[in-house]
């Protein structure tokens, strides 16, 4: 053990957590943010009778037609095997509807019903104003610039082609 802290680095000569700082740590702020967010809207989701990943896949399916489930899954960012079950809950309560797809019978798609897009439709002004809050104060051109960046880190990590 020495003083200068870069000597005690790990392997591959990258800086350590106590180093960087929470502060400026990404995962770290992301987390944050979007545990944050998600808090914020709780008790409007709960009086609608959802989840957050109930919520997401909702959210998902308002703007992409009928994608297979393993598709909503990336999109929504939730565990299949948690989708699944928040989608048999959205299903019993007619918020969507599952069909097979044409071309794979062993595959499904899903699809919100007019009852899913109501339900979102009276979430959607409390996520818009969450989102709002996020961003107040900090002029367009930083916001387009934050959006890009978040673009770049996707493709970095990303595992799926969507």
């Amino acid at each position: 053990m020495t003083d200068d802290p870069a000597h005690d680095r790990p392997a591959g000569n990258q800086p350590r957590l106590g180093e960087i700082g929470l502060a400026n740590f990404a995962p770290y702020l992301m987390n944050r943010i979007m545990g944050r967010y998600n808090t914020s809207l709780r008790t409007e989701m709960a009086d609608l009778g959802l989840s957050t990943p109930k919520m997401r896949a909702l959210a998902v399916l308002s703007v992409i037609e009928g994608p297979l489930i393993r598709e909503l899954a990336v999109y929504s960012v939730v565990e299949q095997s948690t989708l699944s079950r928040a989608l048999d809950q959205l299903a019993a309560e007619g918020l969507i509807r599952r069909e097979a797809d044409a071309a794979d019978n062993r595959a499904t798609r899903v699809f919100i019903t007019a009852s899913g897009r109501a339900t979102f439709e009276t979430l959607w002004p409390r996520m818009a104003e969450a989102h709002a809050r996020m961003f107040r104060g900090i002029p367009e051109d930083e916001r387009r610039a934050f959006i890009g960046t978040l673009h770049k880190m996707l493709n970095n990590i990303r595992k799926h082609e969507i």
